[in-house]
């Protein structure tokens, strides 16, 4: 539940969009990439790109702090706050006055100091002083007390009592600290006040700057979520970390948190005569989760709420930087390249499952990951996220294209807005060529290369893995007769090699002559033609080109 900033780069939402159209993409009226050099450009071979966005941080379940703080801006009290979280609950004040806070477990060592003597009191409740303020504990715990100079074995638990100043266990905590061994580790518990544990609770939840308002929501929320989760049959009754809430203790504890826990003391949110269990989270994106979408237990407090004023978070919009196919698949512990993926959604529109299509070894499968895996396997913000999808295809079968010819191109382009294809020849940088209008996450684009050409699907944010589209010349032979074989290549190419070949009994084709094409691409090449033979051209040229051959022609005497 601590509330703290974690810096990860952030993009703009991508909305969706679009209505079918099919569109022609040539070398005429490029504009520049929408990708640019701050886009995210995916290499050959790592499979779709996704882009993940998302709204809020936390689990969404209960109190939103940036929401709470919203709303104490706009004059909310914290009564107000609490109440509008936590729905049909009452304000009551509670009895308890201690709690105890597990600081340490499993240690071999433990060090316990001050800057005043202490005493400790035994397990069988005898007090002692100590020849030290400053203690180094392993087990059996044995101690130096009552002036003696040999170390002797104290029945546990001990419980130190501080003197005139703090007892500290790594950092300074008010309250006793209590030292058993268990399973042969030493374990440490602070028993502490109620008010002064949430001393050091509240404002290493919020920022103590926040307004007084939210502060105090945030203190009856803490000692009312402290009581509700305290551990049955347990040596202690929560965790100084996220798994009850953040407890850092007399060095975290800030002036206006401290008045904020002094100005609502006692005070807890109770449903149904027991003290509720106060959730809270970070920022909720706009609306808060029920505990039913969360757990799968229905709480009648714990329901969806709207939280407009929770867009004072930085983190109410949010995106992460786009992820290739490979990485999406090793991110969620999938094997192979993932193609595809689609959300489903709770009732509260966060998502409940990822349906992920992977590609392993040229066999396609699909696997749904729960959405709150998904969430700690990516380290998104909140389950309330999309998945946006970039894709484009290479054709099949991956010939040349003869120049002149159009090639069709399909890819995916779903949850993300201002697509375009882009392309780039060789030696050139990349162009926008086109707009792509998806219609129901498909896009087809139809282009038509001059040159050996690299097609993607771009947006400002990212763009697919480069698909590159070759080019052969157009070559046609026009005559084949008269000790010579005519002909005609496209684009023109002066003084490209031409090579004549002709095809024998065997099926085979040889060689018979060469030539080369004139400053119009055409030809005339001697050779010794055979009436009734196969005859044809091929031309391969290189500069961008791919080896491109005539229909076969037969000769004439």
């Amino acid at each position: 539940m601590l509330l703290r900033s974690i810096a990860l780069a952030a993009l703009a939402a991508f909305p969706a969009g679009g209505s079918a159209a099919a569109v022609a993409a040539g070398a005429h009226g490029l504009r520049p990439a929408v990708c640019s050099a701050s886009c995210f450009a995916a290499p050959a071979g790592s499979g779709s790109v996704f882009l993940v966005s998302g709204h809020g941080w936390g689990h969404g379940v209960g109190m939103s702090q940036y929401g709470a703080y919203g709303y104490a801006q706009h004059g909310w009290t914290a009564a107000q706050i609490l109440a509008h979280y936590y729905q049909g609950t009452t304000l009551t004040t509670t009895t308890a006055s201690t709690v105890r806070v597990l600081l340490a477990e499993g240690r071999p060592t433990l060090e316990l100091s001050s800057t005043a003597p202490f005493t400790v009191r035994d397990g069988k409740g005898q007090s002692h002083t100590l020849a030290s303020t400053t203690l180094a504990l392993r087990a059996p715990l044995k101690l130096r007390v009552d002036g003696d100079t040999t170390r002797q074995a104290l029945p546990p638990p001990l419980t130190f009592v501080p003197g005139g100043a703090p007892l500290t266990l790594v950092r300074p905590y008010r309250g006793q600290i209590q030292v058993d061994v268990a399973d042969g580790k030493l374990r440490a518990i602070d028993v502490v006040g109620l008010e002064q544990y949430l001393y050091g609770v509240v404002p290493a939840e919020m920022p103590s700057g926040w307004a007084s308002e939210a502060l105090k929501a945030q203190a009856v929320a803490a000692r009312s979520y402290a009581l509700a989760t305290r551990k049955v049959g347990a040596p202690f009754d929560v965790y100084p970390d996220t798994r009850s809430q953040t407890y850092l203790g007399i060095s975290d504890e800030q002036h206006a948190a401290t008045a904020a826990v002094d100005a609502t003391k006692g005070q807890v949110v109770t449903y149904g005569g027991k003290v509720a269990t106060t959730y809270f989270f970070s920022s909720s994106g706009g609306r808060t989760e029920s505990s039913a979408d969360w757990t799968g237990v229905e709480r009648p407090y714990l329901v969806s709420v709207p939280d407009p004023y929770d867009s004072v978070s930085p983190y109410h919009d949010w995106a992460l930087l786009p992820l290739t196919g490979q990485a999406l698949a090793r991110e969620l512990g999938l094997p192979g390249t993932a193609t595809d993926a689609r959300t489903t959604l709770n009732p509260a529109g966060r998502v409940a499952g990822l349906a992920v299509a992977s590609q392993t070894e040229g066999r396609q499968t699909t696997a749904t990951v729960p959405g709150a895996r998904v969430r700690t396997a990516m380290r998104l913000r909140s389950t309330w996220f999309a998945v946006g999808v970039l894709s484009l295809q290479a054709p099949s079968p991956a010939t040349p294209v003869t120049y002149g010819s159009s090639v069709r191109l399909s890819g995916l382009a779903r949850g993300v807005g201002g697509v375009a294809l882009e392309q780039r020849t060789p030696g050139s940088s990349w162009r926008s060529a086109t707009p792509a209008a998806p219609a129901g996450g498909r896009v087809w684009v139809t282009a038509k290369p001059t040159i050996a050409t690299q097609y993607r699907l771009a947006t400002a944010a990212a763009a697919t893995a480069p698909v590159r589209v070759r080019v052969a010349p157009r070559v046609r032979l026009t005559a084949a007769a008269a000790g010579e074989v005519r002909g005609v290549e496209a684009p023109a190419l002066r003084g490209v090699s031409v090579r004549i070949e002709r095809r024998g009994s065997n099926l085979r084709w040889t060689p018979v002559a060469t030539g080369a094409a004139d400053a119009g691409g055409r030809f005339a090449v001697p050779a010794a033609v055979v009436a009734g033979a196969a005859y044809r051209a091929v031309v391969a040229p290189g500069r961008g080109y791919a080896a491109g051959s005539s229909p076969a022609l037969v000769g004439s005497g």
